[in-house]
């Protein structure tokens, strides 16, 4: 991964994209197997996306988990859309300016916070599971 610095030019949906790849190849296999469906990086939420998730701004939207959390799924289910993790680029890299991190690390953990979802953690329990996790 290249050593990118908030500086420097904007990434591009493809060097986002290959970082969310390197980000899930870390990921445990024994978790990385549940995941069936596809990361896509796309510049910002549509405003129908916003509008349906009581969105007022674009920037407040890093990532969206599209699909039935494992926890929920059942027969029913069979016939459905694949799961789907968007990675929203230009608000990952608005925060990216603004805080200075790593954009690999806030890149990973909006993926991962989108994989929480997928594995049926609402928001408040995927924050509780990030603070406890700083805190080690």
């Amino acid at each position: 991964m290249p050593d990118l610095r908030a500086s420097d030019p904007s990434p591009s949906i493809d060097d986002i994209a290959a970082m969310a790849e390197q980000a899930l190849a870390e990921i445990p296999e024994e978790l990385r197997k549940h995941l069936d469906g596809s990361i896509v990086v796309e510049d910002r939420a549509d405003d129908e996306t916003l509008q349906r998730m009581g969105i007022t701004s674009p920037w407040n939207l890093l990532g969206l988990y599209r699909g039935i959390p494992l926890p929920n799924r059942s027969v029913m289910h069979v016939a459905r859309y694949p799961d789907q993790i968007l990675l929203f680029r230009e608000p990952i890299l608005r925060m990216w300016r603004r805080t200075g991190e790593d954009l690999f690390s806030i890149v990973r953990r909006v993926l991962i916070h989108e994989i929480a979802h997928h594995f049926g953690f609402n928001d408040e329990e995927i924050r509780t599971l990030e603070k406890d996790t700083s805190e080690c």
